[in-house]
């Protein structure tokens, strides 16, 4: 639904940092949307995580959920290049199997929750149907600093 323009007009997030590639599923009603991350060998993060055992960090799995519950609520906001969304909470996290190069990465987020700056969301990762990582997530909607 999205391509990688797309979600860069969205979201302030650039190499190597922006960790979404496509968006498979978006729901209109703001309530649901897919997204894919394309894990490659070229990941910066490879390099020393590990050395001839490369796994994708847990944490980089959660950041990819929160771009992606991101690219879902700024698509509604009309000044959106002036807002940023931060990390409020991270409960619940699950790591069941390692992300390694060459997976698919498809990232299921679910509104649980919506007020005027906040945003509480579940994610489930999964490689080849499989559910890699799970969490709940509060993200907090600010002002970009000038």
């Amino acid at each position: 639904m999205l391509n990688i323009l797309e979600i860069m007009k969205l979201l302030p997030h650039r190499y190597p940092m922006l960790l979404i590639d496509r968006v498979l599923e978006l729901d209109e009603g703001n309530q649901r949307i897919v997204g894919l991350k394309n894990v490659t060998a070229n990941e910066q993060f490879f390099q020393g995580h590990f050395p001839g055992a490369p796994v994708m960090p847990g944490v980089l799995i959660i950041e990819a959920m929160a771009q992606c519950a991101a690219v879902l609520f700024l698509r509604s906001v009309p000044d959106r290049e002036r807002k940023l969304f931060y990390f409020g909470a991270v409960d619940k996290a699950r790591f069941r199997r390692p992300v390694v190069p060459g997976d698919q990465l498809i990232l299921e987020i679910d509104l649980r929750a919506r007020r005027s700056n906040t945003v509480k969301v579940h994610g489930v990762a999964r490689v080849d149907g499989v559910i890699v990582a799970e969490a709940d997530l509060l993200s907090v909607m600010v002002d970009r600093p000038e």
